[in-house]
């Protein structure tokens, strides 16, 4: 069993379900100032930068208006459509209290990570948050984990990444760190599985069994 210093983890599908609570958001901003209706495939599409990226691509002049409309919704919206994974508090828990290090590296923004991580209670687990907003490139690209391990002087091979997508497999390869994919809540998940990731849990449950065993001296 592999020993980590160091657990990265990405926020959405990852750390909370907010799928429906993103989808929702652009939405409420498209048809409002646009007047236009957007899948849940074409948001898909968009994600890898920001949201205040897409947000300026998309609004131009209403740029200002919308993007503070964008995060009134989402953090007004957050406890209807958007909750977390059932255990894993215990799992931050167990890392925390074996004083390992707890980072975040996302492709969100800052603003939508803050509300987010206080929305569920779990902005006091991370030492590090590095957000899309804190990288010149964002996912896939390993800006973010090179950060971190620049942050705290590690090794790669310290290093657990925990992520859904296809971004953070391909960040975490980049990167020469492990990966472990959770795909409970991925919406690519045999993509991700093609991509042959170090790990691969479908249920909470077992990526608990792991991180408890990792943590085992």
């Amino acid at each position: 069993m592999p020993k980590f210093s160091t657990f990265i983890f990405d926020v959405d599908g990852t750390l909370a379900h907010t799928n429906k609570l993103i989808f929702a958001s652009f939405r409420h901003v498209a048809k409002k100032y646009l007047n236009k209706e957007v899948s849940d495939e074409e948001i898909i599409s968009l994600f890898g930068p920001t949201e205040d990226v897409i947000l300026k691509e998309w609004m131009n002049d209403n740029y200002a208006t919308a993007r503070e409309d964008y995060y009134n919704f989402y953090s007004n919206q957050h406890n209807i459509l958007a909750n977390t994974f059932q255990g894993m508090d215990g799992i931050l828990n167990s890392i925390k209290s074996s004083n390992k290090n707890l980072a975040i590296f996302t492709g969100k923004g800052r603003e939508s990570t803050r509300i987010t991580l206080e929305k569920i209670g779990y902005d006091n687990y991370f030492d590090l948050i590095i957000s899309g907003d804190d990288v010149k490139n964002h996912k896939p690209a390993p800006d973010g984990i090179l950060k971190i391990l620049d942050h705290y002087k590690l090794n790669d091979d310290e290093v657990l990444m925990i992520g859904d997508s296809q971004h953070d497999v391909e960040a975490s390869q980049s990167a020469n760190v492990k990966i472990a994919s959770v795909i409970w809540d991925s919406y690519a998940k045999e993509e991700v599985i093609k991509m042959n990731p170090d790990y691969v849990f479908h249920d909470i449950t077992d990526f608990k069994i792991f991180i408890e065993d990792s943590l085992k001296n």
